[in-house]
């Protein structure tokens, strides 16, 4: 395990101040004083959203690796200006899969192929769906296209695999198995901003104009196409620059497609949105560098998931 620059410069910092009060007639209490400014610096490095022991990473190009998991109500908002852009890390390795994860050392990695996109019952595979980038998005981290790209299609050819689990409920408005197409990111729009999102939902023209009622505020529902695109990290309120207004009042995790009554999930958003949404599954994203299949529904998720080079199952890491 490799221990985070952060974490390692506070444990430093730690045994410096330990030193400093060292005695001879004093070593017990010296022991119990780094004793307990350890387990305090550890505290603050998870409190900051990245894990202690953050790992180093090998990349086998027939292997998938979480890069993220998105749980829509365990209290953590992953909305459109949370984490998605940033060289961060955010969750535990021991609650990768049950919380909201963002692992930084595969979101800055470069050179993937392949995006699987799976939602999953308490890390049990409900369904998935599996995309080939571009090729001129080969080069590129994750991170960098968040970071640079606008309104962009970064699959090609819709999805190579689709697989739903028999048994799986509430397809009918999902944000990623009700709707075809390809995965397109930063999508953002009159004032609105969706993170990732299929290119067959309702997609408003990025940065588009909407002549609104100076005093309703609403504008023509057959012209505004604004407030129905659906996905992942929303956000209702942005400015120009794409910062959330009114303190994420109107962010969203995950909001499903505009079919649905409560069109946003659990209970990670905003204040402005008042109530519980009901909850499909956790989200998560794998990438690969060659394997373009994913296990089926009912396979047992981990942060790695080895394939052989025909790309059938062979291990879970």
């Amino acid at each position: 395990a490799v221990v985070s620059t952060q974490s390692t410069g506070e444990l430093s910092f730690v045994f410096k101040s330990c030193r400093r009060f060292e005695r001879p007639r004093d070593r017990n209490l010296t022991r119990m004083l780094s004793i307990v400014l350890i387990g305090l610096a550890i505290a603050l490095a998870r409190g900051y959203g990245y894990d202690y022991e953050e790992r180093k990473e090998t990349f086998e190009p027939y292997s998938w690796h979480l890069a993220m998991n998105l749980n829509p109500e365990d209290g953590h908002v992953m909305d459109y200006s949370t984490g998605w852009d940033e060289e961060v890390f955010i969750g535990t390795y021991a609650e990768a899969l049950k919380k909201d994860f963002l692992n930084r050392v595969v979101w800055r990695q470069g050179e993937w192929k392949y995006i699987a996109i799976v939602r999953h019952q308490a890390g049990e595979v409900d369904a998935v769906k599996v995309f080939k980038f571009q090729p001129k998005q080969w080069d590129w981290s994750l991170l960098e296209m968040f970071q640079n790209y606008l309104g962009t299609v970064v699959t090609e050819g819709g999805p190579l695999q689709e697989s739903i689990s028999a048994n799986a409920d509430n397809l009918e408005d999902d944000p990623i198995f009700s709707v075809g197409g390809d995965v397109a990111i930063n999508w953002n729009n009159d004032d609105n901003g969706h993170r990732l999102v299929l290119t067959g939902g309702i997609l408003a023209e990025v940065k588009e104009k909407i002549e609104r009622d100076l005093f309703s505020g609403s504008s023509n529902d057959d012209v505004d196409t604004s407030d129905k695109t659906r996905g992942f990290g929303n956000d209702f309120f942005l400015d120009q620059f794409g910062n959330s207004m009114e303190n994420h009042k109107w962010g969203h995790e995950i909001s499903n497609q505009v079919e649905s009554d409560n069109y946003w999930q659990g209970s990670d958003n905003g204040e402005a949105f008042g109530q519980k949404g009901p909850v499909y599954g956790n989200y998560a994203i794998y990438v690969s560098h060659e394997a373009d299949r994913f296990p089926k529904p009912g396979y047992k998720l981990g942060l790695k998931v080895d394939m052989k080079s025909s790309n059938t199952l062979r291990q879970e890491l």
